[in-house]
């Protein structure tokens, strides 16, 4: 079954383009023109990604994201101007996966999608099942976290990047090797995603996102999850 991604756009030329080439690649393809659209055409079947452009008329993107991450955690990368840097922090945190800034290459729309897909496809060959680190826990096979007792929602690229930390328990992890095991050698570089997505993921999973617990600051150095009895 093709991969289904709904483009959301308020300008008809880039909906158009990104259609266009979406269809060659083989992606089934669905358009909106702004939010309210967006919405509804998201609750009307299956969807595997969205496009999202930041600035449209009646919904923003970021409203539009925002409504969606309240039930679903379906990847999303968001479309922002050139030199907006504020739009590309607004839109990680309000929890997209990724960002791509206008005007864009379609080389370069197309490894971003093919990234955010492959985040999305999360393999547990090998593991257990049930994961536990003071009050948080994963079930590996449902791809599911609580906290305590209650559930945390969590996007395909905070899962994996939480899934970095349970499966290097003690270890460092430099901002390079996360960037390049969660999201890719191409987004290496790349640590304001990194940083963002981290404060996103600690708001989520720590009782005290202000003192972490489960994922830790070693300054100069990176992250970590530390050993139970130390953490």
């Amino acid at each position: 079954m093709p991969v289904r991604i709904l483009v959301v756009d308020d300008e008809p030329r880039y909906l158009r383009l990104l259609e266009a080439n979406l269809l060659t690649e083989g992606y089934q393809v669905y358009t909106a023109s702004d939010g309210e659209a967006a919405l509804e055409a998201f609750s009307g079947g299956p969807v595997d990604l969205i496009l999202l452009d930041v600035m449209m008329p009646r919904m923003d993107g970021f409203t539009v994201c925002q409504r969606i991450r309240q039930f679903s955690n379906v990847p999303i990368i968001i479309l922002t101007a050139k030199g907006e840097e504020q739009d590309r922090v607004r839109g990680l945190d309000v929890g997209a996966d990724d960002y791509l800034v206008k005007p864009f290459s379609i080389t370069e729309l197309l490894a971003r999608v093919r990234a955010v897909l492959r985040r999305a496809q999360v393999s547990e060959v090998g593991q257990e099942r049930f994961f536990s680190h003071g009050g948080l826990r994963i079930d590996f096979a449902r791809a599911e976290v609580w906290l305590a007792e209650t559930p945390v929602y969590l996007s395909a690229t905070e899962y994996r990047l939480l899934l970095q930390f349970t499966h290097n328990i003690g270890k460092v992890l430099t901002a390079e090797e996360l960037l390049t095991s969660v999201w890719g050698p191409e987004y290496r570089e790349d640590k304001e995603i990194l940083w963002v997505t981290i404060a996103r993921l600690r708001q989520k999973v720590e009782e005290d996102p202000h003192t972490p617990r489960h994922i830790v600051t070693r300054s100069g150095l990176g992250y970590l999850m530390p050993p139970l009895e130390t953490a």
